[in-house]
């Protein structure tokens, strides 16, 4: 990967008592588009996502990586949509556009970010530029919403089992999109662009989970892109899965830091920002 300028490092904290890292590159005060990356459940791990923060960073885009624990009460919806509302309320405060903010995620973190675009309502109709999803299974509840991104792509359509590929498949070849999505208020949610990646070598939760994922995005008319480079569950972050804490952390390799050159083009490209050198 190119070397570029390093970002800035700022730390703040949410209402409800959560840290956040907030990346910025060097150069322009205002305008920039902003992007909100949630880990997973491993508790307050955001430093896990250092390194492909940082990297995005560099690349013109403001990102902005909380804590939050998924051993919660409320299961981390709190901490989770609390950082929506600081990231919304203080984007311009780094040079950020709240305008143009991607909802992005990993492992549990990216359901919790594609439920919020599919139901709205829990974040008073607040709409993201985009999602980018990373290694993540959206059959189970998500942590913003308390459904499975999958239950809410197929209620209306008269599937019987949101997670059959097969059925999807033969959805998503229909000639016409079925109906919008309907959000809990009853109003229409209108598509945004969702970019997921997944390894083909991930055992945690293997990549036909954001194959699903994909095929119910394009059955419902919502733009969606899928890629599956070789690497595992921690991969995708430049992480690797550490025994001896139980958790994944930054690594220092450098083969495993290249496989997650396809997430840092996922969340460029959907802050609309540049890619040098990734392909």
């Amino acid at each position: 990967m190119p070397s570029l300028p390093a970002p800035q490092l700022h730390l703040a904290r949410t209402r409800q008592g959560k840290d956040v890292d907030v990346h910025r590159p060097e150069g322009p005060d205002a305008g920039l588009p902003v992007v909100l990356l949630w880990h997973g459940t491993s508790p307050d791990d955001r430093g896990v996502l250092a390194p492909l923060a940082r990297e995005v960073a560099a690349r013109g885009v403001v990102v902005a990586v909380p804590d939050w624990r998924a051993d919660a009460p409320d299961a981390g919806r709190a901490a989770l949509l609390g950082s929506l509302a600081w990231c919304r309320a203080n984007a311009g405060a780094y040079g950020g556009d709240p305008d143009r903010i991607v909802l992005a995620g990993w492992s549990a973190g990216a359901s919790a970010a594609l439920g919020v675009a599919l139901r709205p309502d829990v974040a008073d109709g607040w709409r993201p530029a985009a999602v980018v999803g990373l290694a993540s299974r959206y059959d189970l509840p998500a942590r913003t919403t308390g459904t499975p991104p999958l239950t809410d792509l197929a209620e209306p359509t008269g599937l019987t089992n949101p997670t059959d590929l097969t059925e999807l498949a033969e959805l998503a070849d229909a000639p016409e999109p079925t109906s919008p999505i309907d959000s809990a208020a009853g109003r229409p949610v209108a598509p945004v662009p969702v970019l997921l990646v997944h390894g083909t070598e991930d055992t945690l939760m293997g990549p036909e989970h954001s194959r699903a994922a994909l095929h119910a995005l394009t059955a419902r008319g919502w733009p969606a892109r899928l890629d599956e480079p070789a690497a595992d569950h921690a991969g995708v972050i430049m992480a690797e899965f550490d025994p001896a804490t139980g958790r994944c952390r930054p690594s220092d390799d450098e083969r495993v830091r290249a496989q997650g050159r396809l997430s840092i083009r996922a969340l460029t490209e959907a802050a609309g920002a540049l890619t040098p050198g990734i392909r």
